[in-house]
């Protein structure tokens, strides 16, 4: 481009966008998030922010943050966060909760005081919440073994100092359970909103010591498919008191005897069942109880003889029946046997619906096996020991 002296300046349109284009590739826009980067310890390390506003930095490799491209790109910035410290948003965002544990081993009964919690999430429009705490104990049904708290109003520092109590649990429901403590917030025209839980595994308890915890609540984790047959046919259904004893032949005197109107006698031995008490069962009613009675066989069984009933207890979910029945059989013929138990729900004018059921033999496995072979190895010794009732229905067990 040429000027002359004297003639006043003119630059063409194309001349005046090359001047003013600016020289280098076309960088993309950024994206707002790219300037505010959350990082965790699993996520690979993402592409530092580039801002254009200082000219220094224009230029800069966009693989490198500005303090590594200040020094060379030789040292990098941990910007993540460790999700497990105690100090994080993400542990005490929810709240905490207090509480403590106790197995009482010689009643098979687990004491859980909750104590209080503080600094829950507020979940009402007052800034407040209204919470209560359930238990649950899994694996297992939820509605059987469910427990909860009062609840506390307009409070986000609740302090209950309220003990639950589960009865049953035995030494391999300790070993193998969790106890879930889930905080919700109580809404009287709404569903109620779960705010936090917390999930402590049973095995961390030792027997007859009060342990004390202190937890943060976090979010409930990915809940799994109801519909799996492999979580249906493990599903437990309630707990079941029984008590055997197998009563010794003896020798009985007529009370005619002693007035010279009779003769002495013989009584033969027998296994005696004590159906006691049933806890958690499964709730088969709409009202969110059930009616139920238990049914025992021992079999094989030809002549159809041997099923004695309890009688109905109505709307309960831990019943307490305390009802012996007795079967006249010797001991050797009584260790072929296969004592089968089933707790029913009673329902008028349709089929009784099966809760769950156990069975006692030399064939059984677990706590079944172990009972039915002290109450054969210490005759004339009444043994008592709960049951997990399954939601199998073996094909021997018929309705009413």
């Amino acid at each position: 481009m040429t000027v002359q002296r004297g003639k006043k300046l003119s630059i063409s349109i194309q001349e005046h966008m090359a001047i003013n284009v600016c020289p280098g590739p076309i960088r993309p826009i950024r994206q707002i998030s790219a300037y505010f980067p959350r990082l965790s310890p699993t996520s690979p390390t993402p592409v530092s922010p580039n801002p254009a506003l200082s000219p220094n930095l224009a230029c800069s490799p966009p693989s490198l943050s500005p303090p590594a491209a200040a020094m060379g790109g030789n040292s990098s910035v941990d910007t993540s966060v460790d999700i497990n410290s105690d100090d994080s948003d993400d542990c005490t965002a929810l709240g905490t909760l207090e509480f403590e544990l106790r197995y009482d081993q010689s009643c098979s009964e687990l004491h859980c005081t909750i104590i209080r919690a503080k600094g829950l999430k507020s979940m009402d429009f007052n800034g407040l919440s209204d919470p209560y705490v359930k238990l649950h104990l899994l694996p297992g049904a939820s509605k059987a073994n469910k427990l909860k708290t009062k609840t506390i109003r307009n409070s986000l520092n609740p302090v209950w100092n309220e003990t639950l109590t589960y009865v049953g649990i035995t030494e391999e429901d300790m070993n193998r359970k969790t106890l879930r403590l889930t905080v919700c917030d109580e809404d009287k025209l709404t569903h109620n909103e779960l705010i936090g839980e917390s999930r402590v595994p049973l095995k961390r308890v030792k027997p007859n010591q009060t342990k004390h915890y202190r937890t943060c609540l976090e979010h409930p984790p990915p809940v799994t498919n109801p519909q799996d047959p492999s979580l249906h046919s493990l599903e437990e259904r309630g707990r079941l008191l029984l008590s055997l004893q197998f009563l010794p032949p003896v020798d009985v005197v007529d009370a005619d005897a002693d007035r010279g109107g009779g003769e002495e006698g013989w009584r033969g031995g027998g296994l005696c069942v004590g159906v006691k008490r049933c806890a958690h069962l499964a709730a088969m009613d709409v009202n969110g109880f059930s009616d139920p009675y238990v049914k025992i066989y021992l079999k094989p069984d030809t002549q159809k003889k041997s099923k004695h009933k309890t009688a109905v207890l109505k709307k309960t979910l831990n019943p307490e029946f305390n009802e012996e029945f007795f079967y006249e059989i010797s001991l050797s013929e009584l260790a072929k046997k296969t004592l089968e138990v089933t707790v029913w729900d009673y329902d008028l004018g349709r089929s009784n619906d099966f809760i769950g059921g156990v069975c006692l033999s030399c064939r059984s496995q677990g706590d079944g096996l172990r009972h039915w072979m002290d109450c054969l190895k210490n005759t004339g010794l009444k043994v008592e020991k709960w049951h997990i009732l399954t939601n199998e229905l073996p094909r021997s067990f018929g309705h009413d």
